[in-house]
């Protein structure tokens, strides 16, 4: 069974940064895909970035240039760090992982999914 436990959310100024972690496990972390999303309150799930390996991943557009997907294998860790965020990034982000080998920011193809940690960004 696939356990995905998010850690690093908090409170920030517009500007700021922060880095958030995914522990996994129960899971063959070095193959597959794994992903962030993020959910605004009255907003529908978006897919925010993708990895497989650290030469094939995906952004979204809101996204590309102010955070990084990044993932540890050893540690079997998930990480992005989100820079130079803005009021609209403020959401509960989660992780999720699935078996493919493309880095889909659609949220339906993802099998298993962390609780989330909640990201504020205020103006």
């Amino acid at each position: 069974q696939v356990q995905l436990v998010e850690s690093g959310g908090g409170s920030v100024q517009a500007g700021g940064s922060l880095r958030l972690s995914c522990a996994a496990s129960g899971y063959t972390y070095s193959t597959g895909c794994m992903g962030w999303f993020r959910q605004a309150p009255g907003k529908g799930r978006e897919g925010v970035a993708a990895i497989v390996s650290d030469d094939y991943t995906r952004y979204a557009d809101s996204v590309k240039g102010r955070f990084t997907i990044s993932k540890d294998n050893a540690k079997n860790t998930l990480y992005l760090q989100m820079n130079s965020l803005k009021p609209e990034d403020t959401a509960m982000y989660y992780c999720a992982a699935q078996p493919g080998r493309y880095p889909s920011l659609q949220s339906h193809e993802y099998s298993s999914w962390g609780q989330g940690t909640q990201v504020t960004v205020s103006s």
